[in-house]
């Protein structure tokens, strides 16, 4: 039986494979988009029926033409890097909800919300592009996907450990140990490890689509005075602190203007 586990495991590693566009990094995701958009469409339709939606307001219409330009200049850069269609499946929505919370998301497949919490942040159409490429990102990147797949890897180990473990007290200290150890060990840096590539490829989609780059770090620096510097240390956070993401957007964003310019983008709001 352990075998089993273990040829299971070698074998979704090696087969599960999918190439990120951005970084052209191989990744792991056995969810492909057919299974994983329907269930985050269904999902996104429950969400906007059990929240209020806020329509016919200049914010509102603010949300829709951002994301509209941020998700057009993303299929200008796949389309250029050999990649025309990988848009096909996306049916991109972006709606403004109200409420307090400071977030926005994005779910596979493109559909995309911004709560009212976040406007003070952004203060501006440019500070919105920020925070929309940023979420674009992780859609287009398969962040979601990822993060299933490596759920269920994460399940399967602990599963394979205690029917290798056939002493109750081994087992016991083996599933403590496991909890603690996947989690800090494998699965926060890997969703810090999304958090940051999400942040340097919205930042290049956001500078082709004709927004500053240079304004995610400011961002970034309201974001941190609102939260008053509480926050968990980095190695125990699912995101990077604020001051690791101020400091790479910074060095990050001439890269950005650079790549944006290769579209003959050279002015920036």
């Amino acid at each position: 039986m352990r075998k089993l586990f273990i040829i299971t495991l070698l074998f979704i590693g090696v087969a599960a494979c999918k190439t990120n566009p951005f970084t052209g990094q191989r990744t792991l995701n056995f969810y492909p988009n057919s299974q994983v958009f329907p269930m985050a469409f269904a999902q996104y339709d429950q969400f906007l029926q059990e929240n209020k939606v806020i329509t016919g307001t200049k914010e509102s219409h603010m949300i829709t033409k951002v994301g509209q330009r941020i998700s057009s200049a993303a299929e200008r850069w796949l389309s250029a890097n050999g990649y025309p269609g990988y848009l096909s499946d996306y049916k991109w929505e972006y709606n403004l909800v109200k409420d307090e919370t400071v977030n926005a998301w994005c779910m596979p497949g493109g559909k995309i919300v911004f709560y009212t919490g976040i406007l003070p942040i952004t203060q501006t159409e440019t500070g919105v592009a920020v925070v929309m490429g940023h979420e674009v990102a992780h859609a287009l990147a398969d962040h979601g996907a990822q993060r299933m797949s490596a759920g269920t890897l994460q399940q399967i180990g602990a599963v394979a450990g205690n029917v290798a473990i056939k002493d109750p007290e081994k087992r016991n200290m083996f599933n403590q140990a496991y909890g603690i150890g996947s989690q800090v060990g494998l699965m926060l840096p890997f969703s810090r490890s999304h958090e940051t590539e999400a942040d340097r490829i919205g930042l290049q989609i956001m500078a082709i689509a004709g927004y500053d780059p240079a304004e995610a770090a400011e961002l970034w620096k309201r974001m941190k005075a609102q939260s008053g510097g509480q926050a968990p240390p980095e190695f125990l956070s699912t995101h990077p602190s604020n001051d690791t993401r101020i400091n790479n957007l910074t060095v990050w964003a001439p890269e950005a203007k650079a790549e944006a310019e290769k579209f003959g983008v050279t002015k920036f709001q």
